[in-house]
Parts: C-alpha cells; sequence; structure tokens
C-alpha cells in the first residue's frame, strides 16, 4: 500500500532538513531499512517495538517495518496559487499525496533569515492555507462551470455534485479548510476527482531549534496564540527540533543517547523521540493500522485503512489474499505476546479462524489461507 505524505512549508522553516533527518533515520540493521527513491521522496519505517518482540518469538531470520512515504515538495511563497514562485509545481506535487505536513518555524535566529523578515507562526500558516484555499476555489469554479456542459454525465448525478461544490465553495470563500467541513463519505467519492488540496489531512509540525530562541521555551505570545488555534482548530501537531534530528543522523545508538542526555541536562527535551512521535503521527493521520505476519523466515509489519476487511487487508500482501480469501488465522499480538508463543496461543484458545466479513484489527497477527 503505497501512501505519502508531502512535507510543506515557507522558505527557511526548516522542511528540508527535516525530510533529510527523516530519510537518514536510524532503524536497528536487521529491520527493512529506509530508501531514497530519488532526491525529493524517501520511503521511511514506522517505529514499533512489537516487531522486535514478535521477530524473538518466531526466531525470524528478518524484520520488516511499515513504511510511510515523505515528499519533500518545493518551497511555497505567498501568490503561489497565481503562479508565484515555484507555485505550479509546489501545488500539483500536493494534489499527488495523501495527506499534509506542514512545517511552521517556531524559533528566533538572525542567522536564518525570515522570508518576511520576522517570525510569525500563525502568519505563515495563513499564508499557506490560503493559497491552497485559493487554488480550490478556482478548481470548483471550473468544475462548476463544466458540470452542465459534461453530456457524458447523468443530470442526477450532475445536481448532486453540483450541491456538494455549492456547499465546498461556501467554506472555502469563508477562509477555511476543506479539511474541517467534515464531508460524508459519500461527498468525498463525489468529489474524488478533483484532488483538492485543502481537504486532505493534516499535520502541524512546530520546528524549534535548539540553541535559538524557541517560542515554546519562552512562552512566547506568538506561540501561545499558535496553539490556541491549534486547539480550537482541533488540528494534529507534534513539536520537533529538526536540527538536532538531523545531526542524530549520522551518531551511533551509543553516540545518539550520549547527545540525547547532554541536551536533556540544557534542559531541551522537546526533541527527544520528535522525530519517532511525528512518524507515528503521520501513519495514523492517513487512518492506518498495522497487522503482523510473522514466521522463522521473516516478521514483517503490513498497512491497511482502519475498517478493513480481512480480504481488503490482505491485499497489500499479494492480490491473492483477496480474490481467492478463504478464511484467516488470527491471533492479537497482546495475546501471542503473553503467551509466549504460537504454540501456547493455540492450546489456550487465543488463535482463531475468521471469514471474510472479518475487521482487522491494528495489532492482530495473521495467516492468510487461499
Amino acid at each position: 500500500m503505497s501512501l505519502s505524505i508531502g512535507i510543506v512549508g515557507l522558505p527557511n522553516v526548516g522542511k528540508s532538513t527535516l525530510f533529510n533527518a527523516l530519510t537518514n533515520h536510524s532503524v536497528p540493521a536487521e529491520n527493512y531499512p529506509f530508501c531514497t527513491i530519488d532526491p525529493s521522496i524517501g520511503i521511511v519505517p514506522v517505529p514499533d517495538e512489537r516487531l522486535q518482540k514478535l521477530t524473538r518469538i518466531s526466531d525470524s531470520a528478518n524484520t520488516i517495518p511499515a513504511v510511510v512515504e515523505f515528499v519533500d515538495i518545493a518551497g511555497l511563497v505567498k501568490g503561489a496559487s497565481v503562479g508565484e514562485g515555484l507555485g505550479n509545481k509546489f501545488l500539483s506535487n500536493i494534489r499527488e499525496v495523501d495527506a499534509i505536513a506542514e512545517v511552521v518555524r517556531i524559533f528566533d535566529d538572525a542567522e536564518i533569515h525570515h522570508v518576511h523578515g520576522e517570525v510569525n507562526p500563525m502568519r505563515d500558516i495563513e499564508v499557506i492555507n490560503l493559497e491552497l484555499i485559493m487554488a480550490d476555489l478556482e478548481t470548483v469554479s471550473k468544475r462548476k462551470n463544466n458540470l452542465g456542459k459534461d453530456k457524458k454525465a447523468a443530470k442526477k448525478e450532475s445536481l448532486k455534485e453540483g450541491k456538494i461544490l455549492e456547499k465546498i465553495e461556501k467554506e472555502l470563500d469563508a477562509g477555511k479548510l476543506l479539511s474541517g467541513l467534515g464531508l460524508n463519505k459519500e461527498e468525498k467519492s463525489a468529489i474524488k476527482h478533483l484532488h483538492l488540496l485543502s481537504d486532505k489531512p493534516f499535520l502541524y509540525v512546530l520546528n524549534k531549534k535548539s540553541g535559538a530562541r524557541s517560542l515554546d521555551a519562552l512562552n512566547d505570545d506568538r506561540y501561545r496564540d499558535l496553539i490556541n488555534f491549534l486547539s480550537k482548530s482541533g488540528d494534529r501537531y507534534v513539536v520537533v527540533d529538526a536540527g538536532a534530528e538531523n545531526d542524530l543522523k549520522e551518531l551511533d545508538e551509543e553516540e545518539k543517547n550520549t547527545y540525547r542526555m547532554e541536551l536533556l541536562r540544557e534542559g531541551d527535551d522537546s526533541y527527544e523521540g520528535g522525530l519517532d512521535i511525528f512518524i507515528k503521527k503521520g501513519y495514523e493521520m492517513l487512518d492506518l493500522i498495522t497487522y503482523f505476519t510473522t514466521g522463522e523466515k521473516e516478521t514483517r509489519a503490513w498497512t491497511t485503512k482502519r475498517g478493513s476487511s480481512a480480504p481488503e487487508a490482505g491485499r497489500a500482501i499479494h492480490s491473492d489474499f483477496h480474490d481467492k480469501f478463504i478464511r484467516a488465522i488470527v491471533v492479537h499480538y497482546n495475546d501471542l505476546i503473553e503467551a509466549g508463543s504460537m504454540a501456547k496461543a493455540r492450546e489456550k484458545g487465543l488463535v482463531r479462524t475468521e471469514g471474510k466479513e472479518y475487521v482487522v484489527q491494528d495489532g492482530d497477527v495473521i495467516e492468510f489461507k487461499i
């Protein structure tokens, strides 16, 4: 299952630093390593301590984590929706991703120029979000004009889509992202072909900097305004020190732990696990869950959408597990760990057989039968 998160932000907010830290993120050597497809796309493993425990139980030769694709999207400037800067490239790249991680700078540093001359997180968010909204307004307007001309579309379907477009346009005109509109499944399906930018799930990444004047540590008014906005909107966010995370990428585990302890002694604990938390939140933002397969050959984490049936989840492994599905042998991770082995789990009646209607749960350990 290929799912991607686009990293967006204004110039000099730490977007590319975060991407570099992500694509060099250290994982145990026996894990399936990240790989970089090209300079702007990286496949990053999802941290999951359950994998190692399952590997030990099965004495697996290999351990392969679930992964998420991150895309470093060209920096945005005001006016991107009308082609300013790399606007067209920026917007087209966002259309191709499943979710957006919006990097917001929350530190003052005279040596790192801000495109607007001063750091103001709320203004930066407004600039980026307005460009997405303006681009979506243009898309909706064009679709409305073309809807009546689409002779292939059934009249009933056109009327239905037209009503949804009116609803969307009203939200955009009010300067609001569509991600907060709460469109139902039917409505989302009707406009899926438009690839609207502001309808994608959002995660705000608040980038601070060790040794600089970070707004959260100062409890600055600008930071309080930002947190107030995030609390009211209900949007997900994570605080990360992208520079510290990027510095850590070249160190071995012992050196990393020493570096972490030094920063902790200096009172800067925000970065600790920040990158892992970011990856996990990005994974959750896509409404994904993890199930496992385990055996002597390998223990592997697989990704599926929350609410997937057993055959739908099996498709992540191979299409045959969907098309030729007979049954699934299932035990939950917690039950298997408590039992200590698959054999003991069977003895205790913790292993069960499930059919096509079974909805896979996060942490299920599954063997598919075809």
